[in-house]
């Protein structure tokens, strides 16, 4: 049950974090949502959530710089007084061949997508061993199991998450601290919009696309006492494309 619990969820202003965010809102936890840009669709994800009868509150962070990701765990702790679940989705993408992308859109990614989840993590640690549990949840992607054109910096990182969360699981297992991975596949985001769902439907052995909905409910899992028993994991959930 997740009811009285308090989730931190990073890109949660849209995509797989805003469901994550309304799911676990569904729920009973209350939310921190964290996000870089838009604070009206932020705004938007907090007023969904609040409708639910939790309290949920929105923070605006890099993720990518550790003293911000600390000032917000801060104030997180200060508004809610601990963090039991923490959902490190915070993700960008800049697509180019190896040969043609630059230094700027590698390193942007990397230091996002993996530098952005291992400072949220330790801007945490103190709050889960003082504590004594939680739960810590980290959005991969099939990207890093199967590797796909053009997606060297962004399957770079998420293939570092995954290892990322196989070396925090063992740090912070004594601890009765859960740390898995989800690896979605192809969702319906504005991440994936402009490329070409017939293509990559063909690709997929389910035939179809998947919806944050469905990376939601995973998490919800995840974040569970029904996953108490399961830690250092990378749960797929992609259709069956990295078969």
């Amino acid at each position: 049950m997740l009811s009285g619990k308090t989730a931190l969820i990073t890109g949660a202003s849209r995509g797989i974090g805003a469901a994550i965010a309304k799911k676990f809102a569904e729920g009973g936890a209350n939310v921190a949502i964290v996000y870089q840009s838009s604070d009206e669709k932020a705004e938007a994800v907090r007023a969904e959530a609040e409708s639910l009868g939790v309290t949920a509150k929105i923070y605006k962070c890099n993720v990518a710089e550790f003293d911000g990701c600390k000032e917000t765990v801060v104030q997180v702790i200060k508004d809610f007084g601990r963090v039991d679940i923490l959902v490190n989705n915070a993700g960008v993408t800049r697509d180019n061949l190896i040969a043609l992308m630059s230094d700027e859109d590698f390193t942007r990614v990397v230091n996002t997508n993996l530098g952005g989840c291992f400072n949220m993590i330790k801007a945490c640690s103190r709050n889960f061993i003082r504590n004594k549990g939680g739960k810590i949840i980290n959005i991969a992607s099939v990207s890093a199991l199967i590797g796909i054109s053009g997606q060297s910096n962004y399957a770079a990182s998420k293939a570092g998450i995954i290892a990322l969360t196989k070396t925090a699981a063992r740090e912070f297992a004594s601890k009765n601290v859960c740390v898995n991975a989800i690896a979605p596949g192809f969702i319906t985001t504005d991440m994936t919009e402009s490329l070409n769902a017939d293509d990559i439907v063909e690709k997929i052995p389910l035939k179809k696309l998947g919806s944050p909905e469905d990376v939601a409910n995973l998490a919800a899992f995840l974040a569970d006492e029904a996953s108490d028993y399961i830690t250092g994991e990378t749960i797929r959930i992609d259709g069956g494309l990295a078969i």
